[in-house]
């Protein structure tokens, strides 16, 4: 298989080839699953000496691979950016890629799987939207329409919203043409939209739609949330007006024929262009609602959880129906489940196929928080969710009810207020003292989760997290410095845990855990600490009624654990415990969520006689300018897990996994330099005396240099460094190469990307993104730093010996 990009010139026709790689590309899954044709399937067969007339198409079963395949659908890629997690981030549009993950939309019509498409990569939205998407908001200084001319002009990650937010206000399409360069074609369907859009917006009442005007704009990919948004109406008295008139999406396959010839396939779609469904209802089918696209916050962990609930189900004898938009996942691999709906997860279309398909129940737990928050409203109009009740998922979720469940229980968790407003809010910091956390309900990868060190920044998050969860109290909680954070989870019956797993952050309570490094089994827990944890959990476990996988953060300090959060779900840390422990949790809370007489795993932690460290890939080396600190709201993008005899050798391992340079031996005994600068110098003296004991030269910003010398350490100042302004300098003699390591740990009020003055880089700034450039090893957490000093000398002792 190869793959080749072409440049076509859209005036001339003229074409030529930019390059070919003679490899799977990453579009090989998406072409493969939006034609239904194999492509290294078919690939690896021809490798092997076989012929195009010989094989068959493992999709269909019934065709040979010796044909082009022939669509009569439209498929719609969208790459999805979280770009907007960072500051400073040059969020411009090029030739490196940005996104991290894509969705998959498939329609009749162009309108159709774009606006199926702009749903799936933003959750939430109602479709394709301009004004309403904030796209177009620019610097309050700027006119209106000179910054919409500007977003159209420069393409950025919200340009899409920028052109159909001109089409709403009646720019004319060569205008945006111009702008824009984008095709004519593309732009005409999309002012159809902004036209439809119109239309509906000068219907007085959803009621006086009629049939074939209801079937018009649902044909253009409109939601019942639009139409009731547009109209003036509740989404729910928009879905009975359609389903009055008898108008319901159909079922229509991917068979690579365009419906030519005979075949039958598992790959799905619904769509409002047709009259009948190319598939029937079948007995004992269980619905499972994966994880979308991938971003940060959910990414492949989510989908090995899917994966395994998937294959139980169907060891279990039951039907899988698989619900997926993401063509990067093995979930919607055609072999995985029994039938697999290309479609989104929203309400509304959950329910269409969930009515469609008469399913004995549904599974909304193992794709994280996309298909959890639709638990209760499924829940309410009448489909049978498996595992933990709904209402009790609402407890859990909703930050005010669970604080108060945590408090009529008696178990520990830092003093909190749910939000009534600004000053209430500001009072309760003034009482319990800064830093504060701002929580929101029902969010994921800490979603506009901050912490604020003042009045000034209390009220900009607040409303940041206003608009993530609008419909959900936002809780203002004490935060609680140098606290250990440990996770636990389990799998549960009826509010009975079954089997465990307590693994422990390296870094203190700040960090996200999906950007924290994990050690499992714990190293460095009391055993008092495991029990008072082991204990909070097994009440909550029995308040909540839990029935399969759940995930509670909890906070150690001075042997005094704290409840953070929980999650009545898969977390991102099932897959790492499951392989560390060599036990698939997953599959035994499938079985239980089935009602099956499931066993819980003989585990002994005591027994396993190896570590596990689970580090986070991060890719800021992608996304110029953004700052490469950790804090509350998650940033990475990925993660590895590696296994050692003890946690120095399994850290070194999981650090090299993801990326990160680490000083070897040879550098040591080069004299290679170590460049330090640290808030805190002095608590890491000890530390960094190990360092030049090793061998490597330390080299420290003014106020580290001051420090570690006071403490008899050798420490040079930085070369040519212009005093209080030393950034540049440091800058250079990372780019000499002779640095081959970066500790910078910033402020300990330095808790979130956000900055007071975004537009000040400071020298902290200018020397993290400084190594991330130039390819330097990089830390920014002091406990990961003392373990990373640690595991050397421990290494390099060895390697002498």
């Amino acid at each position: 298989e190869c793959n080749i990009q072409y440049a076509l010139d859209p005036k001339t026709e003229r074409y030529c080839i930019i390059e070919v790689n003679a490899r799977l590309s990453r579009s090989s899954a998406l072409a493969s699953k939006a034609t239904g044709y194999p492509l290294a399937y078919v690939a690896a067969k021809l490798s092997l000496g076989q012929d195009l007339v010989s094989i068959r198409n493992s999709v269909t079963g019934t065709t040979t691979a010796c044909f082009e395949p022939s669509l009569d659908y439209c498929v719609v890629k969208m790459p999805r950016w979280d770009m907007r997690k960072f500051q400073r981030v040059d969020t411009r549009l090029g030739s490196g890629m940005k996104s991290v993950g894509e969705v998959m939309a498939i329609g009749r019509s162009f309108e159709e799987a774009m606006q199926k498409a702009v749903r799936m990569v933003r959750p939430g939205c109602r479709g394709l939207e301009g004004e309403d998407s904030k796209a177009t908001c620019g610097d309050e200084r700027e006119p209106a329409d000179e910054a919409l001319r500007r977003k159209l002009k420069v393409p950025t990650d919200e340009r899409l919203y920028a052109v159909q937010a001109a089409f709403e206000r009646g720019v004319p399409l060569e205008t945006v043409h111009e702008l824009t360069r984008i095709d004519r074609w593309f732009l005409s369907k999309m002012r159809r939209i902004a036209r439809l859009r119109a239309a509906l917006e000068a219907t007085p009442d959803v009621g006086e739609l009629d049939l074939r005007a209801l079937r018009k704009v649902k044909r253009a990919g409109f939601s019942d949330d639009q139409v009731a948004a547009y109209t003036g109406c509740l989404p729910d008295r928009a879905r009975r007006h359609r389903l009055s008139l008898g108008l319901k999406p159909v079922v229509k396959q991917i068979d690579t024929l365009g419906a030519e010839f005979p075949a039958q396939t598992n790959y799905l779609y619904m769509t409002y262009h047709g009259d009948a469904s190319d598939v029937a209802p079948k007995d004992k089918g269980v619905m499972v609602l994966g994880c979308g696209a991938y971003c940060i916050g959910s990414s492949v962990e989510f989908d090995w959880s899917a994966v395994s609930c998937v294959r139980q189900v169907r060891a279990s004898g039951y039907r899988a129906v698989v619900v997926n938009y993401n063509p990067e996942t093995v979930s919607t691999d055609y072999d995985v489940s029994d039938r697999l709906y290309f479609e989104e997860l929203s309400l509304e279309r959950v329910l269409d196929i969930y009515e469609q398909e008469q399913a004995w129940g549904l599974v909304v737990s193992v794709g994280g928080q996309i298909p959890q928050n639709l638990a209760k409203p499924l829940h309410d109009r009448g489909a049978r969710v498996l595992g933990t009740s709904p209402d009790d998922i609402d407890r859990a979720e909703d930050r005010h009810k669970f604080s108060a469940m945590l408090d009529d229980l008696g178990v520990d968790q830092p003093a909190w207020r749910e939000l009534q407003s600004l000053g209430d809010a500001e009072a309760f910091a003034d009482k319990v003292g800064y830093p504060v956390l701002v929580r929101p309900s029902f969010v994921l990868s800490g979603a506009a989760m901050r912490v604020a060190t003042s009045h000034q920044e209390l009220a900009t998050f607040l409303g940041d997290a206003a608009d993530v969860s609008p419909d959900h109290p936002v809780v203002v909680s004490k935060f609680i410095r140098h606290a250990k954070e440990i996770e636990f989870d389990a799998v549960c019956r009826d509010g009975v845990i079954m089997n465990y797993a307590i693994s422990e952050h390296v870094e203190n309570a700040g960090v996200h855990s999906g950007d924290a490094t994990l050690v499992l089994p714990a190293q460095k827990l009391y055993v008092q600490t495991q029990k008072q944890v082991k204990r909070a959990a097994t009440s909550i476990a029995k308040a909540l009624r839990i029935t399969g996988p759940v995930n509670i953060q909890f906070m150690a300090r001075e042997n005094e654990v704290k409840v953070i959060e929980c999650n009545l779900r898969a977390s991102r840390s099932f897959p790492f415990i499951s392989k560390t422990m060599n036990c698939n949790f997953i599959s035994l809370a499938t079985r239980v969520m089935l009602g099956q007489n499931a066993k819980p795993f003989q585990i002994s932690t005591h027994d396993i006689d190896y570590v596990c460290v689970k580090a986070a890939m991060f890719s800021f080396s992608r996304l110029r300018g953004a700052d490469p600190i950790t804090g509350v709201e998650m940033a990475s993008t990925g993660e590895v897990a590696c296994l050692g005899a003890d946690v120095y050798e399994a850290y070194l391992l999981a650090l090299e996994a993801s990326c990160v340079r680490v000083p070897t031996k040879a550098d040591a005994d080069s004299g290679k330099t170590v460049l330090l600068s640290l808030n805190a110098a002095g608590t890491f003296a000890e530390e960094a005396l190990k360092l030049s004991q090793l061998g490597f030269a330390l080299v420290g910003s003014p106020g580290t240099t001051k420090a570690l010398r006071s403490r008899g350490v050798p420490c040079d100042d930085i070369p040519d460094a212009n005093g209080d302004d030393w950034a540049p300098a440091a800058v250079e003699l990372l780019k000499s190469g002779d640095v081959c390591f970066c500790i910078n740990v910033p402020s300990a009020d330095k808790l979130n990307q956000v900055a007071e003055d975004p537009t000040a880089e400071s020298n902290g700034y200018r020397l993290r993104t400084g190594a991330i450039a130039f390819g330097v090893g990089l830390t920014t957490n002091e406990k990961c730093a003392a373990l990373l000093v640690e595991s050397l000398c421990r290494k390099f002792s060895a390697a002498g010996s």
